[in-house]
């Protein structure tokens, strides 16, 4: 069973993989998509969950510190719906709150990329933590 993790942002979606068994989350992709326009990356999504025959999506909620939610929550939510919808596969939501901050830290601490770079990977590594913390948390 793979498991598809998704940070969906207004600009970008960052999208991670788990191992077939469930155990690792790896960073795939950054999809830039376009919430204006109504561009949201769902046919590159399709190519990825045929690839690595998904069978659930687990999307980051941007909760507030004080674990409200604000319009990046329901933006989120809304994205969820829509893949339900779109390849009638199980959707959960994994809080997300500083996963951002934390890949940030990661790129700039440990693997010290440019603030340039940084930007490119940053919604992809984002995405592979926010499909960790969820399979730490279900295992």
């Amino acid at each position: 069973m793979r498991i598809m993790g998704l940070d969906v942002g207004s600009k970008t979606v960052g999208v991670a993989i788990s191992d077939p068994l469930g155990f690792t989350a790896q960073g795939v992709e950054v999809i830039k998509i376009d919430e204006a326009v109504g561009e949201f990356g769902f046919e590159r999504l399709a190519e990825l969950v045929k690839e690595y025959q998904v069978d659930k999506f687990v999307v980051g909620l941007p909760k507030n510190m004080n674990n409200t939610s604000g319009p990046r929550v329901e933006a989120s939510q809304s994205y969820g719906l829509k893949l339900k919808e779109i390849f009638q596969i199980p959707v959960a939501y994994q809080d997300e709150r500083l996963t951002t901050v934390q890949a940030e830290r990661m790129l700039v601490e440990q693997a010290d990329v440019s603030r340039g770079k940084r930007k490119k990977v940053i919604d992809k590594l984002a995405a592979q933590l926010i499909l960790q913390n969820y399979l730490d948390r279900t295992i």
